[in-house]
């Protein structure tokens, strides 16, 4: 490996793929699950946004779709 590298030549591109990747979004969670989120991420040693992320991730990968009934 080169000890030096001129970077004053080098042409700056932004990675192409960047936008792709995530996307942020707003979302409205009740307390209780984001104090879940919170703690299950503290024990795992993650931050909970990407915990969120990779349980919704793992949904939409399985399709897992709710079973939701509406007392009547």
């Amino acid at each position: 490996m080169r000890e030096h590298y001129d970077f004053e030549k080098m042409k700056g591109e932004k990675n192409p793929y960047t936008k792709s990747l995530k996307q942020p979004i707003t979302m409205r969670l009740d307390k209780a699950t984001v104090a879940y989120f919170k703690k299950l991420a503290t024990e795992i040693g993650m931050p909970y946004q990407n915990l969120i992320n990779l349980y919704l991730r793992d949904c939409a990968t399985h399709r897992v779709k709710l079973n939701l009934t509406w007392a009547s």
